[in-house]
């Protein structure tokens, strides 16, 4: 694993502080689940959290990306991070009720989404001003692997919290974590906005949208994620799989399966940045994890069941990695967190609105029939848009004259 980005202090800090939260939270992504499960015992009930987080993280996302632009991106990521302590402490409360209400998981699963909407274009767009261009496929597959260190512990730990100790015990560990995370962000210098900023306003958002509607290339990112996700996201049926599959006990498990294939590549990614020809790369990723996730729903046992996951886990990687590297290497500073507020609308709102997919199929189909549909109608999505966008399929960086321009943007490292 190339890990050369780790030499700068800041990119540090931030790494430490995004395995904590992700630790955390992830935590509460199979606690909230297993309540609503418990309380309401719906797919549906599960599936609708999706809608919910839906709106919020569109109009924040878009929001929070020209605030990036234009605002200390280390403040906004501090001041989201305290408003979702508050709002997981607020899970814990309701939690701690003798007869918990629905609700109250909604309401936070909104708050959080709207938040997380205005932090994640300020996270993304940090990350090319701590490190040097040369490097930053080596830091999205370390931020990659931040994401699932958290993601990989956090459900296995929780699916035992809240079967073993139960579901308070979740969100207080959940709450603890993004005091630490916190305190690690404070040591985090000052990013200001580039000279040429220009302040929040629904102009700036819209011509943040004609420059992404522009570039084919970034066109075929967002696409082919959304469809991939909103098509074959199982995640809001793993409870119910657990049953199906007669796994009580594997429920953490399944939810660390996808996270578990994304870290094994994150740690052989050195071959990554051998690999010129990204748009291709996204499409042939994202047709594996259709069929990995449709074998996934044909599963007869839980082993087999977390393999595919973890096959789907390592292909949603490879994607991920390539989509952020065309978006890092190609995208101006000054247009960079208006762009990172579409990203984050491009893989948010699949798995969001495909959590309703999910419950409302298997409500009606059956639960494994919901899962394989879904997985192989992302693999003709996928073809669909290799044969209608060659210009995303044929990129290559070598001989693209966005990277070239941005270079010549690029700030210092610090």
């Amino acid at each position: 694993m190339d890990v050369r980005p780790l030499r700068h202090r800041d990119f540090r800090l931030l790494m430490a502080s995004g395995v904590i939260t992700m630790f955390g939270s992830f935590i509460t992504i199979v606690a909230v689940p297993f309540q609503l499960k418990q309380l309401t015992g719906s797919y549906v009930a599960v599936g609708v959290v999706g809608v919910v987080e839906l709106v919020p993280m569109v109009l924040c996302g878009l929001w929070g990306g020209a605030i990036a632009d234009a605002a200390d991106r280390r403040r906004v990521i501090l001041w989201c991070e305290a408003g979702m302590a508050v709002c997981t402490g607020g899970l814990l409360v309701n939690a701690l009720l003798p007869h918990p209400a629905v609700w109250p998981l909604y309401v936070v699963a909104a708050a959080v989404a709207a938040l997380d909407g205005l932090q994640r274009p300020s996270l993304d767009a940090l990350i090319p001003r701590l490190v040097p261009r040369e490097e930053m496929t080596a830091a999205n597959a370390l931020q990659g692997m931040r994401w699932q260190v958290g993601a990989i512990a956090g459900p296995a730990v929780g699916g035992v919290l809240v079967t073993a100790a139960g579901v308070p015990v979740a969100y207080a560990v959940d709450t603890l974590t993004f005091l630490a995370s916190i305190f690690l962000l404070f040591a985090l210098r000052p990013v200001p906005p580039a000279a040429e900023a220009e302040r929040p306003s629904l102009g700036g958002i819209l011509r943040g949208a004609r420059y992404a509607w522009s570039r084919p290339e970034l066109l075929g990112t967002y696409f082919v994620d959304i469809a991939a996700m909103f098509l074959a996201m199982p995640m809001a049926l793993f409870p119910f799989v657990a049953d199906e599959l007669h796994a009580r006990w594997a429920l953490g498990l399944l939810y660390a399966g996808l996270p578990i294939g994304a870290l094994l590549v994150s740690l052989t990614s050195g071959w990554a940045s051998r690999v010129h020809r990204h748009g291709l790369a996204v499409l042939i990723a994202a047709g594996v994890w259709g069929l990995a996730i449709a074998g996934f729903g044909l599963a007869p046992d839980i082993f087999t069941a977390m393999a595919l996951l973890v096959v789907a886990g390592g292909a949603d990687m490879v994607s991920g990695l390539f989509r952020s590297t065309i978006w890092n290497q190609t995208i101006p500073d000054h247009l960079r967190g208006r762009l990172a507020g579409i990203e984050l609308l491009s893989y948010s709102i699949g798995p969001t609105a495909g959590q309703l997919r999910a419950g409302v199929m298997a409500g009606a189909t059956g639960l494994r029939g919901a899962i394989v549909s879904g997985g192989l109608l992302c693999v003709g999505a996928v073809a669909l848009c290799a044969a209608l966008m060659p210009g995303f399929t044929r990129y290559d960086e070598r001989t693209d004259p966005h990277r070239r321009s941005a270079e010549l943007q690029q700030a210092p490292a610090g």
